[in-house]
């Protein structure tokens, strides 16, 4: 096994491969051997398949950029096929046939996936707490949240089982645990990577994928390896002109950013969000960029409801089928929050999915002008560091509630009452800053910039352009150079 694996970054293994320094199954074993000696602990894997992943590893592997690295799938989008797929629920284990058109790209890089992570019902939400399988614990102190939706993945980089492992994001869930974990997470613009051949686009568009890392190279490597239309996909977005790898290695000329203290929500800011956001806006100006307070100009009660809207549509079709292909068995074993939001999407219409999406066109218009005057925007990731388990999870009297109403389609009754506001906001008021990005599309990156008094992390949080992936990787990439971020790896 490789001495100090953990210490290496993707980049970093795979030039130890290349240069016959290492084989691949010293790399998969020394994984494997962190990922026995913590998993326990962190809850970050919850499927593993080590007999497969070591004849990869000793056949003949492609030569990608990241040829014979350990690396983990999130047990949610990415179908690998022979393997089970839960999706966090209790009542679901799918196995399938042919894999999914990501997960042929991270293989066609040269990885070497092992298992499969942890993450929340649906990726639902912000906390990767699911009744299926547990909590994942966050690597910087046990029994605290590690964000969610791709939180076992967030962690599994966090405490160095792997460099990188793959994430999606539909409100803030690869850059929310990231955030929450002090690891490095970009969600790419809409369309950039494939989400096929089993949908076209998740959650009307909100939805992208790619993975969590610790590097910004990594990161970057990756969607050079990744990023590209597929047949089938509703959207036929090409690549920026260059390699974001090389992007990433290159300052950026001085860029005009704005920041901004306004959640899009009634939350308050907590004064270790304001601290780090403070510190951010001067270390941008020490490196030479203009940075001004500015905020987009967005109806944040339009905003959620909107968001709400098509987000419960979904659940409730993804339930329908869900009862009407693996029986009612599977659907009754659906948590009580999941139940609730399905039950709500089978209340509006599609008048009011219309209404919605024309919402969201007008956000789109309103951040693609505020970008026409700046380079990028500027927020915390998280409005407050992270939770314990549990805080942002329904008491037992809640979850009797949901279940109780989840039966009838009155959801409309309960926006009215409330009730939807009340359930809601725990999860909501969290997503304060991340689900612009998902409502807009945009490329949005959370970068492991501070850290509180108590020693949690608490990201903050780059969006820029529409495709404009190369100007968020050449300021992440000359931050993490400026203040490299490794020093406060969490070592376990």
């Amino acid at each position: 096994m490789l001495n100090e694996y953990f210490r290496y970054d993707a980049t970093g293994l795979a030039e130890l491969v290349s240069k016959g320094e290492v084989h691949p199954g010293e790399l998969l074993e020394s994984a494997i051997s962190k990922a026995e000696a913590l998993n326990p602990a962190l809850n970050a894997i919850i499927h593993t398949f080590y007999d497969r992943a070591r004849t990869l590893a000793a056949g003949h592997l492609p030569e990608g950029p990241f040829k014979g690295v350990p690396f983990l799938f999130k047990d949610l989008a990415d179908n690998f096929a022979g393997e089970p797929i839960c999706m966090g629920s209790r009542g679901i284990r799918l196995v399938p046939e042919e894999n999914s058109e990501l997960v042929n790209r991270f293989l066609a890089s040269g990885v070497v996936p092992f298992g499969k992570t942890n993450t929340p019902e649906f990726g639902l939400t912000i906390t990767t707490e699911p009744k299926s399988s547990g909590p994942a614990h966050n690597p910087w102190k046990h029994g605290f949240s590690t964000g969610g939706s791709s939180g076992g993945s967030a962690a599994a980089v966090a405490a160095g089982l792997v460099p990188m492992a793959s994430a999606s994001d539909g409100g803030g869930s690869i850059r929310f645990p990231s955030a929450c974990c002090g690891v490095f997470g970009l969600k790419p613009s809409r369309g950039l990577n494939p989400l096929g051949p089993e949908i076209g686009e998740g959650w009307d568009g909100a939805v992208a994928c790619h993975v969590i890392t610790r590097s910004v190279r990594d990161s970057a490597a990756m969607l050079d390896a990744t990023a590209g239309p597929e047949v089938g996909s509703p959207y036929r977005v090409g690549k920026a002109h260059g390699s974001y790898f090389e992007a990433s290695q290159v300052d950026p000329e001085p860029l005009r950013i704005a920041f901004s203290k306004r959640p899009l929500t009634d939350a308050t800011l907590h004064p270790e969000a304001i601290k780090g956001l403070e510190q951010t806006v001067k270390r941008l100006e020490d490196l030479g960029h203009h940075v001004e307070e500015a905020d987009p100009r967005i109806n944040t009660d339009t905003f959620w409801r909107d968001f709400f809207v098509v987000v419960c549509g979904h659940v409730a079709g993804v339930s329908h089928l869900i009862k009407k292909e693996l029986g009612k068995e599977a659907f009754v074993q659906l948590e009580p929050t999941t139940l609730n939001m399905a039950m709500l999407g089978r209340s509006l219409s599609a008048c009011d999915m219309v209404l919605a999406k024309k919402g969201w066109h007008d956000i789109q218009l309103t951040m693609g002008r505020f970008l026409s005057q700046y380079d990028l925007l500027l927020t915390p990731t998280l409005i407050c560091p992270p939770d314990r388990h549990g805080a942002l999870q329904p008491s037992p009297f809640e979850e009797f509630l949901l279940k109780m109403t989840s039966p009838i389609p009155n959801g409309r009754m309960l926006m009215k009452l409330g009730l939807v506001k009340h359930f809601s906001k725990p999860t909501l008021s969290r997503m304060a800053f991340t689900a612009l990005g998902n409502i807009t599309g945009l490329p949005s990156v959370s970068m492991p910039l501070h850290w509180t008094d108590d020693g949690l992390p608490l990201g903050m949080l780059f969006t820029g352009r529409m495709c404009d992936e190369t100007t968020l990787f050449q300021l992440a990439g000359q931050i993490e150079r400026a203040y490299p971020w490794a020093d406060r790896y969490k070592a376990l």
